[in-house]
């Protein structure tokens, strides 16, 4: 017998929102937890992107689940572990976050019935039009358990200067 999977990433703009078993929310928020559409920042504007991932109740609990926030080039992500200041955005508890130039993967269980909410606070730095990526988050190891929020294109404005002649 032969079997063929195919597995890969969705073309730019061609991902879909999906949910199995997990539900996912993201939502964008100025620095004092007042949401703020993404899709047009001022640069310079500091922001928070909320993710939260939400077991259904359908099953037992998750292990290893891995949520993934990969951030457009024109958005620096602020790591605030490097500051010692992370008490700044307060997040739910993970066993392991790993935090990179442009993205930031979260490793954490997830029980029955329990929501669990990850802040990163991050920087509108560069000027231009910038493809944001999906939020995916799945189990590291039952194909099962998954979902994901697609992505959108954004931009990074000039912030407006008072110019006095």
């Amino acid at each position: 017998f032969a079997r063929v999977i195919t597995e890969g990433t969705p073309a730019r703009g061609q991902e879909q929102d999906e949910q199995n078993n997990l539900l996912l929310s993201v939502r964008y928020t100025n620095t004092d937890g007042a949401d703020i559409d993404p899709t047009t920042l001022e640069q310079g504007a500091e922001f928070v992107a909320e993710v939260t991932v939400q077991h259904t109740g359908s099953r037992s609990s998750f292990e290893n689940l891995a949520l993934a926030q990969v951030f457009p080039a024109g958005w620096e992500i602020n790591n605030l572990r490097l500051q010692e200041v992370e008490e700044a955005v307060k997040s739910s508890a993970f066993t392991y976050q790993d935090i990179r130039d442009d993205r930031v993967y979260t490793y954490f269980d997830l029980y029955r019935n329990e929501k669990r909410t990850f802040r990163i606070l991050l920087t509108a730095s560069y000027a231009g039009t910038f493809y944001l990526p999906a939020v995916s988050c799945e189990a590291m190891y039952d194909n099962s358990i998954y979902a994901r929020k697609k992505g959108m294109e954004v931009k990074v404005v000039k912030a407006a200067t008072n110019d006095v002649n």
